[in-house]
């Protein structure tokens, strides 16, 4: 997770942390009615993975003539504070609202309401609550990404015994424990000579999972590897690593570019949820549906994960270098589920 900004073109502004940003999208002239106007509510303004949601978002919505996007989250995350700005959002935005959150149950009735009012609506990351009346979900298989951790590690442990710790930032949010199971699992099948400890609350908070996870270092000096579930994780314990000359591996997700420096110094095990791309499919399913050209499918869109490593941490880091060149990387894949978005579904039931 980054807490620096990225700067963004200037046509499409800056976010302004806390509050709603308007940004002009359409490619044409809108229609003389004016533009459709469409939302997404993120968790976090802050952090690598939210803002990769809502550029991606941003580039979504812009490859739809006539419709305008309105973002907005809280600068920390605070689950109470984002629904009061998706409450907002909903009354600012008639055409269609996703929302990333990670209190799914929290927002059900909310989402409930703005379907109710003939809003199209979807759910990005982190899979709806029940009640929520929401029919598309756009996120990873975070089982799956667990195990690309989970085989990173295995890849580069000795043979014989040993600890592996596993921390999760976030207990409770589905995608998070699913990734901690999909580590555990992977271990206990090809590792089970491993005692695997964990996964140990590393805490959301940014100076908070410093903390925990320089705890969980000291306590464990003789562990094989330490793995987290979520971004902080990353550049947290690459910097303890480096500091305190660590032979274990260190192992999270996500690319906050401290993370991508890590990877590329040695000190880090990296898998990207590549949150860009599903951004980018919400806009633009949602901008598509918001001026009729197709109605929204329903069930869980997989988006694919990555595993970084030193072999493609470079084109990587170049990637993520500007708004313009995220774009250029991945227009064609978004471009592809766009296209053939039925052939990217599983049963919303299966999302975890």
């Amino acid at each position: 997770m980054s807490s620096s900004a990225r700067p963004l073109p200037a046509a499409l502004a800056a976010v302004v942390l806390g509050a709603v940003t308007l940004a002009g999208c359409g490619d044409g002239t809108p229609a003389a009615s004016g533009p459709k106007v469409i939302g997404f509510a993120v968790a976090n303004t802050q952090l690598n993975f939210a803002r990769e949601m809502m550029d991606g978002f941003r580039a979504g919505v812009a490859q739809v003539d006539g419709v305008r996007q309105v973002t907005t989250g809280p600068p920390s995350t605070d689950s109470p504070h984002e629904l009061e700005l998706f409450n907002k959002l909903v009354d600012q935005t008639s055409d269609g609202v996703a929302v990333f959150t990670l209190a799914a149950p929290l927002f059900a009735p909310a989402l409930q309401a703005a379907g109710k009012r003939g809003m199209p609506v979807l759910a990005v990351d982190n899979p709806p609550g029940p009640g929520s009346g929401v029919k598309l979900f756009i996120g990873n298989d975070n089982y799956r990404l667990g195990q690309l951790l989970a085989d990173q590690a295995i890849a580069g442990l000795p043979a014989g015994r040993g600890t592996v710790v596993i921390g999760n930032n976030a207990p409770g949010v589905p995608v998070l424990d699913l990734r901690a199971r999909g580590i555990r699992d992977e271990f206990a099948k090809r590792r089970p000579d491993l005692q695997v400890l964990g996964p140990f609350d590393t805490k959301q908070d940014v100076p908070a999972n410093l903390v925990a996870w320089t705890g969980l270092v000291r306590a464990n000096p003789q562990a094989l590897a330490f793995l987290g579930t979520g971004d902080a994780d990353g550049w947290h314990l690459a910097a303890i690593r480096a500091r305190v000359h660590g032979r274990w591996l260190a192992g999270a997700f996500d690319l906050d570019p401290r993370s991508l420096q890590a990877v590329r110094a040695g000190q880090l095990l990296l898998v990207s949820p590549e949150h860009y791309v599903k951004g980018a499919v919400a806009g633009r399913l949602l901008a598509d549906a918001a001026t009729g050209r197709s109605a929204l499918p329903q069930g869980w869109l997989e988006t694919p994960g990555l595993v970084v490593d030193k072999s493609n941490v470079a084109s990587i880091i170049a990637r993520q270098v500007s708004y313009q060149a995220r774009g250029a990387w991945f227009r064609a894949e978004i471009d592809q589920i766009i296209a053939d978005p039925d052939g990217h579904l599983r049963p919303l039931a299966e999302a975890g």
